[in-house]
């Protein structure tokens, strides 16, 4: 459904990614493992078109979109929950999400199925709902995280690209808004790309994971591969790592 192939992506002379070969079939998690600096975000970045590749391809079924703007790339059904959540604050959470939907708006017939999406997504988050009034930037960190997925819900995608969402999080959010991209996975088939930094909780969701390292993929496999892989353990799935997801 996604794929990326040999990406080299800069930022100026920096060389963030190197030869970056991945990929996602329809329905899949898939996480992407590694130190702060590895190239995660980039990689979700370099999909989404805001940091594009300067060499590589991506295909989205199988079709080229590595050229193409941030909101063409939307239109093709990938939409992009970014790290920090950067919801507009001083507007509502009904306007957020309406935000989300800004690109099918064009399309008149469209607004049913916008309001059917605005309804899912306070069946996914309740708070939203009680909330949907509330300006966003007097919301939780937590209600807020919520908030910037349903955003991305808006655009009604295929392929969900997530960086960081447990982030600052209470685990007891951790586990709610985990259990929804499982969810989302079931119910949708949305195929979900997660940068994730608690690695644990990461594999225990997904399907298969890729190791990064200064730019460049050095393992992959499948989730249960990689919880029991010396290296991965030693590095990214230490005791301190407290797990908040189980299937």
């Amino acid at each position: 459904m996604l794929r990326l192939k040999n990406i080299n992506t800069y930022y100026g002379k920096i060389h963030a990614l190197k030869n970056v070969s991945l990929h996602l079939d329809k329905g899949e998690i898939v996480t992407l493992i590694g130190a702060n600096g590895a190239g995660k975000t980039t990689i979700l970045n370099t999909i989404s078109g805001v940091t594009p590749a300067t060499v590589g391809e991506i295909l989205c079924d199988k079709v080229p979109v590595t050229a193409l703007s941030p909101d063409k790339i939307v239109q093709r059904g990938i939409s992009q929950v970014p790290e920090g959540r950067q919801v507009f604050k001083p507007l509502s959470v009904e306007d957020n999400l309406e935000l989300g939907a800004y690109l099918r708006y064009r399309n008149r017939e469209a607004k049913s199925a916008i309001h059917k999406d605005m309804e899912q997504v306070f069946t996914l988050f309740p708070r939203l709902l009680e909330r949907r009034r509330q300006l966003a930037g007097t919301m939780s960190g937590g209600e807020q995280q919520m908030l910037a997925i349903g955003r991305a819900l808006m655009a009604n995608p295929r392929i969900l690209l997530l960086d960081e969402p447990s982030m600052g999080l209470a685990p007891l959010v951790v586990q709610e808004i985990f259990r929804v991209l499982e969810r989302l996975r079931q119910e949708n088939g949305t195929t979900i790309l997660l940068v994730e930094q608690n690695a644990k909780a990461a594999l225990k969701l997904a399907d298969r994971g890729y190791v990064l390292e200064t730019g460049k993929v050095i393992l992959e496999g499948t989730a249960e591969e990689l919880l029991e892989n010396a290296e991965v353990k030693r590095a990214y799935l230490g005791k301190e790592k407290k797990d908040v997801w189980e299937r």
